[in-house]
């Protein structure tokens, strides 16, 4: 949502609220002789109504919904609101007897200062719940914003990928490796061919959901690491490596595989061992992707233009995950390095 339309709902709020104050005042007003100074009206409304308001409205705001309620801890939000209610009517108690002198809230006795205290609590309140539904509003539709934006990008995302991914010179020379091993190993060619149809089922199919588990992600890089060294005669040109139990770990489809596509792309020399060096670490929070490939410096314009883009990548990362990645690349001395880390918590 534009900021200049969250000032405006706050600027309305404020606006309706303060002419509701001096409705009721003027309500309240009715049949007395003695007309109040126009000073001492502003501060009773500010010090009553208005600081305590203000100080519950944004605590609420600011403070409960994104810390507490929305990952759904109930009881400390309705702790927390009780708790900054009451303080936001001490706070307004206080000005008051600052203005107004410190005999200002005892002059009718102690009920009555509790009855404007409490008076004083359910105003702080009810602004306090205002608030947090105006921030929940604004919540629910910046989320249905980037759902929606999010949509239509994995939906040009699936489609570069699908152009990419299966494009001709990858599955004939797949095919045409495969159609090889044949004569040789029928039961090797058999696994091979295999293997290409589990990852053509996974590009089409599979990755339509928002989230897929990180065991199936990883299984689909391996197959795709193994399509690729059938290429060459140097198995060991690709070292790829798993640290920690991907169990119960959820990531979004496809996220790694754009960068370890592109090091198979721009490998300087295929017949070197560990040209390639891709390592997917998972802790407790995050999991974390590193993949090098070893290059030819006349030709890194192309690999950081090439294949998906690095942009398109950037963009998905920043929709899906947002503040919960970080993404570095590196390219010197021959080596062009991509470092993925998503917080996964």
């Amino acid at each position: 949502m534009k900021k200049s339309l969250i000032i405006t709902l706050h600027v309305g709020f404020w606006g309706c609220y303060s002419l509701l104050l001096l409705i009721i005042l003027a309500a309240t007003s009715q049949g007395q002789t003695a007309i109040p100074p126009l000073t001492y009206v502003i501060k009773l409304i500010l010090g009553f109504a208005i600081i305590p308001s203000i100080i519950s409205f944004y605590l609420f705001y600011l403070f409960l919904l994104p810390k507490y309620l929305k990952y759904k801890k109930v009881l400390l939000c309705v702790i927390y609101g009780i708790g900054i209610s009451i303080g936001s009517a001490l706070i307004g108690s206080i000005i008051l007897s600052i203005m107004f002198g410190a005999n200002f809230m005892f002059q009718d006795q102690y009920n009555s200062f509790f009855g404007e205290l409490i008076f004083m609590y359910f105003i702080a309140l009810i602004c306090g719940i205002v608030g947090l539904i105006l921030k929940g509003f604004i919540s629910w539709y910046e989320e249905l914003k980037i759902k929606e934006e999010l949509s239509q990008k994995n939906h040009e995302m699936e489609l570069a990928l699908i152009k990419s991914k299966l494009d001709p010179h990858f599955l004939f020379n797949t095919i045409n490796n495969i159609d090889v091993l044949i004569l040789k190993s029928p039961e090797e060619a058999s696994n091979y061919l295999n293997k290409l149809s589990d990852i053509m089922r996974f590009m089409l199919f599979d990755n339509k959901t928002d989230s897929i588990s990180l065991t199936k992600e990883l299984e689909y890089i391996k197959k795709y690491i193994e399509l690729q060294k059938i290429r060459t005669s140097n198995s060991n040109y690709v070292n790829f490596s798993v640290n920690g139990n991907p169990e119960g770990k959820k990531i979004a489809p496809m996220v790694f595989i754009p960068f370890i596509e592109n090091a198979f792309k721009h490998t300087s020399n295929k017949k070197e061992d560990n040209a390639i060096n891709v390592n997917i670490s998972i802790e407790k929070d995050n999991i974390k992707m590193k993949c090098e490939n070893k290059f030819n410096a006349n030709e890194i314009k192309q690999q950081e233009t090439n294949g998906l883009g690095n942009r398109l990548i950037q963009k998905r990362l920043n929709l899906i995950y947002k503040d919960k990645h970080k993404l570095e690349v590196f390219n010197k001395n021959g080596l062009y390095s991509v470092s993925l880390i998503i917080n996964n918590e």
